[in-house]
């Protein structure tokens, strides 16, 4: 049994109130179904992991960071928020930001940033474009996940399989996004467990 479980953290330090995401398969399978999310209640945490230099509050609210000028392959991003007792979290707030496919961040605009609100069964959709890498850094989506009421955790998602995440020290695979193609495009998913009850 885990040392530190959701229900562990929310116990004895509140403060720590946290997210879980799904381990990630290695490589991309071409049309890989969607399988039934493996949730264990009481599971652990997902690490939290630094905001960075690039965060911008009021974030334009969208599910599609597509746009103009925007370099990079398409991608999609989804999953589903649950709590400690594997229930979907209804009204769970998500805000993303993220490179372009260059590596490169707009911070003159709302450029590939956006936020939004999971949808009545606790899922979210992001269409985005796959972040490139840039100095010492494999690559990520930056997040920032809160329930209705709960504290805010902010984390960054990263791509199972890529070669870069060796040479970042930042990475962690607690946080790796499971890989797919649907209908030729890419496809990045992982269930989102808050630390809360």
């Amino acid at each position: 049994m885990p040392l530190f479980t959701r229900r562990k953290i929310v116990q004895f330090c509140p403060a720590l109130i946290g997210l879980s995401i799904s381990s990630s398969i290695g490589s991309i399978a071409k049309a890989a179904p969607r399988t039934t999310p493996q949730c264990i209640e009481d599971g652990p945490l997902t690490p939290r992991q630094a905001e960075g230099p690039y965060f911008k509050p009021a974030s334009p609210q969208r599910m599609s960071l597509l746009e103009k000028n925007v370099e990079g392959e398409r991608l999609i991003v989804e999953g589903t928020v649950y709590n400690g007792y594997c229930k979907p979290i209804l009204g769970a707030l998500i805000d993303f930001w993220q490179a372009d496919g260059n590596g490169l961040y707009d911070n003159q605009s709302f450029k590939l940033r956006g936020h939004q609100y999971v949808d009545g069964e606790g899922r979210f959709h992001l269409e985005t474009v796959v972040p490139g890498y840039y100095l010492g850094r494999t690559r990520h989506i930056h997040m920032k996940v809160q329930a209705p009421g709960e504290p805010i955790l902010t984390t960054q998602l990263y791509f199972s399989g890529d070669p870069g995440n060796k040479r970042d020290p930042l990475h962690n695979k607690a946080l790796n996004m499971k890989i797919s193609e649907r209908r030729g495009r890419k496809v990045a998913w992982g269930d989102i467990f808050l630390g809360v009850y």
